[in-house]
């Protein structure tokens, strides 16, 4: 079963902030799914983050909302195209308001930087050499 599209769904405590936050790392919201409860924040053609206020994000859940500042719930990872490209989406982030979680990480075939929203919702931005994506890590 093939999948045409990914939908991350995320509870916020502030909409017009979390959506300045994501435009300010160079996304588009999509006004079509957006209103004053939820914005869609186009990723790329085929994966998106929708923002949900709380009240409404409860709306499809019947289990606790939990807070991302003290609880984990998922580790999402955003890929981008070289070692810089992470470096400057970990500074462009923390310049919007978020933050970062921890020292980068270099294993040399692949590197990431930990980076939070203003929600608390974590994500690693990693790159990967092609090489070790198409065939797995070197053996040591």
């Amino acid at each position: 079963m093939a999948t045409n599209n990914i939908f991350v769904n995320l509870p916020v405590d502030d909409l017009e902030a979390s959506k300045a936050f994501y435009t300010a790392l160079g996304y588009t919201l999509n006004p079509n799914f957006s209103d004053e409860k939820a914005a869609c924040v186009v990723l790329s053609d085929s994966v998106y983050i929708m923002l949900l206020v709380k009240p409404y994000f409860s709306t499809f859940t019947d289990r606790e909302v939990v807070d991302p500042r003290s609880q984990v719930g998922s580790l999402n990872s955003l890929g981008v195209d070289s070692r810089e490209e992470v470096d400057r989406f970990a500074e462009r982030a923390v310049a919007a308001g978020g933050a970062e979680l921890n020292e980068p990480q270099d294993f040399g075939f692949m590197y990431s930087r930990d980076i939070e929203d203003p929600d608390g919702h974590g994500w690693q931005i990693m790159w990967m050499d092609p090489v070790a994506q198409q065939n797995g890590p070197p053996s040591e």
